[in-house]
């Protein structure tokens, strides 16, 4: 799935917050969308392994909602929205396509792995690749969610958000085929001493890695 879509997934975890407690919504509309697109930092340093927990990070999850609910708070609220998104991220991405340059294409099977199963978890492709059509529609579902019943409580921090990450996901959408011929031509450019940081779905060879 799109970086968009997981911050906006991300976001609409924060609904049940904002139904419940809307002076708290800003907060966890915030946190929802941090904790949507922190596991991608690792985009080039072992993408989808090193900081994708799809197990254990409900491990940190549960313990942080439980604590919300029995001391709701700025900070236990976000602590507790901004894990559950993470959480929620690395096992999305199960749902998606391999780690390779072009998805379409089914070579990949490695979808994210799990340190605690230590191995890569298999590829479903209910969403055919990240910027798929279905993608979007994802993406857009979540995103009309958090601006119905946010909009209100959270104001420019709900809306603001959303529409920008909508709009960044329908261009990539619309790019995204392209794109990857794109950075194949744009890594011959890159100095050789460089090249070996880039990860391998990058380069001409087409190999994929998780780096």
């Amino acid at each position: 799935m799109m970086a968009t879509t997981h911050a906006l997934l991300g976001m609409a975890l924060a609904l049940p917050v904002v139904v419940g407690a809307p002076e708290l919504a800003p907060v966890a509309i915030l946190a929802g969308l941090v904790g949507g697109l922190l596991p991608d930092l690792d985009l080039y340093v072992g993408h989808r392994r090193t900081l994708h927990y799809p197990v254990y990070g409900w491990l940190a999850a549960i313990p942080a909602i439980a604590a919300t609910l029995v001391a709701p708070s700025a900070v236990t609220v976000g602590v507790a929205i901004a894990l559950t998104a993470a959480a929620l991220h690395a096992a999305t991405d199960v749902a998606g396509a391999g780690l390779e340059l072009r998805p379409w294409q089914a070579g990949s099977d490695r979808a994210v792995y799990s340190h605690y199963h230590d191995r890569w978890l298999t590829a479903r492709r209910w969403v055919r690749y990240d910027g798929s059509p279905e993608d979007l529609g994802l993406a857009s579902v979540a995103g009309v969610a958090v601006i119905g019943l946010a909009a209100e409580p959270a104001g420019p921090i709900a809306w603001g958000p959303v529409g920008a990450l909508l709009a960044v996901s329908t261009v990539y959408v619309l790019l995204r085929k392209s794109l990857a011929d794109l950075a194949v031509r744009l890594v011959r450019y890159v100095p050789a001493s460089l090249k070996v940081h880039v990860p391998s779905r990058y380069l001409e060879t087409g190999a994929v890695d998780g780096r």
